[in-house]
């Protein structure tokens, strides 16, 4: 609970040196509700919501907060609940319980709530109305019966608590790193068992199972996309219309993205590698080439660095290595100039991450989205600093419907070797995401997995190995 009370006291801080801020002010924030399936009686698996949680670290639904700004008081309310819930779901607690748990000065019930804030005697009531950059959808603002007795101010908080938000503590930076070693530790065992003939769908089975399993995981940050073959060219494969149903084949190029999340921190990582194990020419080609860019940006990382900067140098490394590899000819300062880089990666280099998979405050007031193939899917467009965490993710697709649009665009096709990209259709494509967290200096990188393609074809075969020779000791017990 300490982590929470530091980001209470940041906010406070910060909230303190905004002018505008009246004396007496309190942060009332309101957490999650728990939601049923449609029309029916069956909860949907409870998760926090994101403000809520960095601010208090409640893991129940139906809860508010208030945080007193001049003294950083905090106070959680809590449901009344009716004597029944004994019955089906468990104990009722006391507030003194949750007083405890959550290390607060004050519990009281949500039904109390107007009657205690009007106890305090606020000036203003801090809620939280802002939009989120990457979904477009505005955060939801608290609301209690009673509140139409507060001045309110809904513009105010929201900028702050993102900022605060965007720069990780020692704690969070703790929690992104277990999230990271436990993810990557799952990813490994994917490689280790994965093989032609088994289905996607097993492959993010065995994911889920050894972040649960493992490190205490019961969400994962996002949907996992495992895709193979063709489908490791599609950016957001997972989605109910393409559910990881393949079945793997032999010469397929697999792209598994997927991360678990502990305690609502997020890791995201994704592994490419082939499903046998060994990569073929053109397969480790491309997968050299999105490693040299992933590496180059690695190595560029550092505060004052403009992020977009990055997704530029991601972008020049693609088209001299697709160059090298004879899918592309000509001048690569010319294929930037008409953006060919985005036919190859349609998407951002990477995006915030911490609570949630995308963080907040990608394009805070003043940071404007860039108009351009590629840029525009940026997620953050700012300038780097020490303490935020973000992702690196280049990737080469080789996507038929980019491709035939490259083709027909005469300031584009001119650069392409179409008979040798022929030779890619259906290949799919390769990702390679890591976490970094930035420092002073440079960067931390906190997620380990075989990243070479050496490092991987070593991996898979010492793993597979030790597979067939247990197997063969089992067989002779029997």
């Amino acid at each position: 609970m300490s982590l929470f009370a530091e980001n209470r006291r940041r906010l406070c801080e910060r909230l303190r040196a905004n002018s505008k801020l009246a004396r007496n002010s309190i942060v009332v924030l309101q957490g999650g509700e728990q939601t049923q399936r449609y029309c029916t009686d069956t909860d949907q698996l409870f998760r926090q919501e994101s403000f809520f949680h960095w601010s208090f670290g409640v893991t129940e639904a139906g809860c508010y907060g208030a945080i007193d700004v001049d003294t950083g008081k905090a106070i959680i309310f809590v449901p009344k609940l009716p004597d029944s819930y004994a019955t089906w779901m468990g104990k009722i607690h006391s507030r003194e319980h949750f007083k405890e748990k959550y290390a607060v000065n004050e519990v009281h019930y949500t039904c109390d709530i107007a009657d205690v804030l009007s106890n305090m005697r606020p000036s203003t009531l801090l809620t939280l109305r802002g939009l989120n950059t990457d979904s477009g959808s505005t955060c939801r603002e608290a609301s209690f019966e009673g509140i139409s007795q507060f001045q309110v101010n809904n513009t105010l908080l929201h900028p702050e608590i993102v900022e605060c938000r965007l720069l990780k503590t020692d704690m969070e930076l703790e929690v992104l790193r277990y999230t990271n070693r436990i993810s990557s530790e799952a990813h490994k065992e994917i490689m280790k068992h994965v093989k032609p003939g088994k289905k996607e769908y097993e492959m993010e089975s065995l994911f889920q199972h050894y972040c649960y399993t493992h490190g205490g995981m019961r969400h994962t940050s996002y949907t996992c996309i495992c895709g193979s073959g063709n489908n490791s060219s599609v950016l957001h494969y997972g989605h109910a219309a393409a559910p990881n149903d393949k079945t793997i084949e032999d010469g397929d190029m697999c792209l598994f993205d997927m991360g678990g999340e502990y305690y609502c921190y997020s890791s995201d990582i994704t592994c490419s590698f082939p499903a046998n194990g060994k990569f073929t020419a053109d397969q480790r080609a491309i997968y050299d080439a999105v490693l040299k860019s992933s590496r180059a940006v690695m190595a560029a990382v550092k505060p004052g660095v403009v992020w977009p900067d990055m997704h530029r140098l991601a972008d020049r490394v693609h088209l001299e290595e697709l160059t090298r590899i004879g899918i592309l000819r000509g001048s690569v300062d010319d294929m930037m100039k008409v953006h060919l880089g985005a036919v190859f990666m349609p998407h951002g280099l990477g995006h915030l991450l911490g609570i949630d998979v995308h963080d907040v405050g990608g394009y805070p007031e003043g940071v404007d989205r860039i108009d351009a193939p590629g840029l525009k899917s940026l997620r953050t467009a700012r300038l780097l600093q020490e303490r935020m965490v973000l992702t690196i993710e280049p990737g080469i697709y080789f996507i038929d419907h980019l491709l035939d649009q490259a083709l027909a665009d005469p300031a584009q096709r001119c650069f392409i070797n179409n008979e040798t990209l022929q030779r890619f259709r259906g290949f799919g494509g390769v990702r390679i995401e890591d976490d970094i967290a930035v420092t002073a200096s440079g960067m931390e990188l906190l997620t380990c997995v075989p990243r070479t393609a050496d490092q991987i074809e070593t991996f898979m075969a010492e793993a597979h190995n030790s597979c067939k020779a247990f197997d063969h000791q089992a067989s002779q017990k029997l």
